[in-house]
């Protein structure tokens, strides 16, 4: 028999959830904005900035478009994001996380740029183009450090799951304390800046130089859903980071404290996620960027060679 109740509050869940994960990609994305203004000596726009451009872009009216590619794009990267927001575990709290949910949620990871790319190719563009082929470069080179890494994560903790691996973490026997994880954490962190595409590997974008890359021809309502799908990849992809090498933000059981747990692990979550967050600013605020072929040799030639040796570490059974 089909449980309806269930069903809807599953569902239910799932929009609060994902609605939640916009909000605060939305306020972090104003801190970014407040933080980096700052740095350069700036009063730089409020804090809410965030909430008022999405307003904006969705109440404009979209004249130009470029195909129904073009249109998708926008659509299928907020629902590829949100929908990875959703396997996450979130303060230990897993709505759809199951057995083998970390080689589901690369692939997520993978989906949403890809149908952006698309989108920005069909626009024409020469902006767009050489943007799409500096992301998809970015990707490949970044892609292959942080892979390594979690199959080291998987090998030790003996399971694929996300889920299971915040589990084994809780009470503070965060992955970041074991010697060689450590190192593990620096390289996905040099991952995580160019998942973010932030400086110094902001090169797709470049707005100084390719106008902002893919984004060149999307305006409108096309715009303010790029706008949400960056802002909840910072969200989704600080969140990954954090249940991969510090616990998830979970340092109470459920089980003993109930729903005073649920409040202090997702306190401990949002403080993680900022912090994972404000680094990738910093180094944001004071690097230069790099020309493509820096990125490719930073992360096959030094990020990546550091994620084999502890690949090759943790294959060995060496105690770590």
């Amino acid at each position: 028999m089909v449980d309806y109740v269930k069903i809807t509050l599953d569902i239910v869940t799932m929009l609060v959830m994902t609605a939640l994960g916009f909000a605060i990609g939305m306020l972090f994305n104003g801190i970014a904005r407040k933080i980096t203004a700052r740095i350069h000596n700036r009063v730089g726009p409020p804090i809410y900035q965030g909430y008022i451009d999405v307003l904006k872009l969705f109440t404009k009216k979209t004249n130009i478009s470029h195909g129904w590619i073009f249109d998708f794009a926008a659509l299928f990267s907020v629902a590829g994001i949100a929908l990875a927001f959703l396997f996450l575990p979130v303060a230990g709290f897993s709505l759809l996380s199951g057995e083998g949910d970390l080689f589901l949620i690369l692939y997520l990871l993978a989906i949403p740029a890809l149908g952006f790319a698309l989108g920005a190719g069909a626009s024409g563009n020469p902006n767009a183009a050489v943007g799409i082929m500096r992301a998809l470069m970015s990707m490949l080179a970044y892609e292959l450090p942080l892979v390594m890494v979690i199959i080291a994560m998987m090998v030790h903790y003996d399971t694929t799951s996300l889920a299971v691996i915040v589990q084994k973490q809780a009470n503070f026997h965060w992955a970041l304390f074991i010697p060689v994880f450590f190192i593990g954490a620096l390289v996905a962190d040099m991952a995580l800046q160019g998942m973010l595409m932030e400086k110094p590997f902001d090169i797709p974008i470049a707005p100084h130089e390719i106008a902002s890359g893919p984004m060149v021809e999307f305006g409108g309502k096309h715009l303010g859903a790029l706008m949400l799908y960056k802002m909840m990849g910072i969200v989704v992809e600080t969140t990954l980071f954090v249940d991969l090498f510090l616990g998830g933000g979970v340092v109470l059981s459920v089980t003993h404290y109930g729903w005073i747990a649920y409040i202090v692990n997702f306190l401990v979550w949002f403080a993680l996620i900022f912090f994972v967050f404000f680094i990738a600013l910093l180094i944001n605020a004071v690097f230069p960027r790099f020309r493509i072929e820096q990125a490719l040799k930073f992360y096959w030639k030094y990020d990546a060679l550091v994620a084999l040796l502890i690949l090759i570490w943790i294959f060995a059974g060496v105690n770590v």
